[in-house]
């Protein structure tokens, strides 16, 4: 029984088609964030599913999927909120910054999900805009630049 939708897969259909044929396993990033946009979470089956679309042994999609922390491989939050702690951005206050937004989103440090389901907050690495210390990004869609208090408890009643 197939997991994805045809909406899914047509959107996947679109990412092979940037690259030759024989070369469709090239646009494995883009198939799981778009499985993943579908079902919030990347079931092995889900994995194997991708892996049969784009014509590759289902272990190199898992390779993918286990090595990039975008991909949920367990259920988060609503609100999966990653902050960058690389060096940059702790320079910059992100130390301070995670333990506001830990507090924040009612949870008691990083891969904690809060009680009522909506925030999960992640440790992340380099988010490639370390001249906008500290970053979030919420989602893996939305990133939030220059974090301080003020705007962290904005983001977080703003998602509330």
């Amino acid at each position: 029984m197939a997991l994805l939708s045809s909406t899914a897969l047509q959107r996947i259909e679109r990412e092979t088609a940037k690259y030759p044929p024989e070369q469709r396993q090239s646009a494995v990033m883009s198939a799981l964030a778009i499985a993943q946009d579908e079902y919030h979470v990347l079931t092995n089956d889900l994995m194997e599913e991708v892996a049969t679309v784009l014509r590759m042994p289902p272990v190199c999609v898992y390779e993918v999927a286990t090595f990039y922390n975008m991909y949920n491989l367990k259920p988060t939050g609503k609100y999966k909120v990653t902050i960058c702690t690389n060096l940059p951005c702790a320079l910059s206050g992100a130390e301070a910054a995670a333990k506001h937004l830990i507090k924040a989103c009612g949870v008691h440090g990083f891969n904690e999900t809060s009680a009522d389901g909506r925030f999960t907050v992640k440790e992340g690495e380099c988010m490639g805009a370390c001249g906008d210390a500290p970053v979030m990004i919420v989602n893996n869609k939305r990133m939030c630049s220059f974090m301080s208090n003020d705007k962290i408890d904005k983001l977080v009643e703003e998602l509330k």
